[in-house]
């Protein structure tokens, strides 16, 4: 049976301190859930640890409680869906790339960054859309337990399915028509072993 419960959550990544804009985002997902008599979930996208700001996380949580805007699952309160710091959840993008990985939805890449660099340069200058050319798609298994026994820099790209016509219905735009030759094998998990926004932020979603 589906939980009809409305559930809405505010996900910010801690890159900064919380803003204006990001507090009013908050608050139409806590008015929303509290009209419905649902839940507000908290949680903190954590991922891009370059851009990580040591305090930030801190600074989201006081001034959510500053204004009022009590979360009902989050990183200091219980829930059924944690933990709530993305961070925290490495083992369970892991599980769903390795599933995508299966199911030949998704494939390890060990290209350099030299040589992604390079075939972007190339595309630019023949006045192509810079995208992965899927030579790792190719790699026999064994060649692939290979580089992964040795440890070899990589990442796992999503597979995205050559020449198929996506249709998209969009509430603004109505119907929506592009080629799948457009899209880029965007990376899933990346050579950290964090994962990208892409990846992350559709499995929480769908499991909290």
């Amino acid at each position: 049976m589906i939980n009809e419960t409305v559930r809405t959550r505010f996900a910010p990544s801690p890159t900064g301190y919380l803003h204006v804009g990001g507090l009013r985002t908050a608050l139409y997902n806590y008015l929303y859930a509290k009209r419905n008599k649902g839940k507000f979930i908290l949680r903190i996208e954590d991922t891009d640890r370059a851009r990580y700001v040591e305090g930030a996380v801190e600074n989201l949580i006081s001034t959510l409680k500053w204004a009022g805007l009590d979360f009902d699952e989050g990183p200091e309160a219980d829930g059924d869906f944690g933990p709530y710091l993305q961070s925290e959840r490495l083992n369970i993008y892991k599980e769903h790339a390795d599933q995508l990985i299966k199911n030949n939805h998704a494939y390890y890449c060990f290209c350099s960054p030299e040589r992604l660099k390079e075939l972007r340069d190339k595309q630019q200058k023949e006045g192509l859309q810079p995208k992965y050319d899927k030579l790792c798609l190719n790699l026999s298994e064994d060649e692939i337990k290979k580089k992964l026994a040795v440890e070899e820099n990589h990442v796992v790209r999503l597979n995205v399915q050559q020449g198929v016509t996506v249709f998209v219905g969009d509430i603004i735009r109505g119907k929506v028509e592009f080629n799948s030759d457009t899209i880029d094998d965007q990376v899933l998990i990346k050579s950290d072993g964090y994962p990208t926004y892409h990846l992350a932020n559709v499995v929480d979603d769908h499991l909290m």
